[in-house]
């Protein structure tokens, strides 16, 4: 297994669902141009706050791959 500096595990301690449902809530009512600015403020703030070029990078590659047929 290769290690990777992306935390991949369940850090949500069982409460992953909360976060989902947060999320959608903060949506709601928004227009597609405002849900596409919601979301990208809100990884640049995630991503000031990891603040680790190297992480952020591998998190993109993941979420790339995740998109590719298999």
């Amino acid at each position: 297994m290769t290690e990777t500096a992306v935390r991949l595990d369940d850090n949500f301690r069982g409460r992953g669902d909360d976060f989902y449902e947060a999320l959608i809530r903060a949506h709601e009512g928004l227009s597609d141009a405002q849900n596409h600015t919601l979301n990208a403020r809100l990884v640049l703030i995630l991503a000031n706050h990891i603040g680790e070029l190297a992480v952020l990078q591998e998190a993109l590659t993941l979420a790339r791959r995740s998109l590719e047929p298999e």
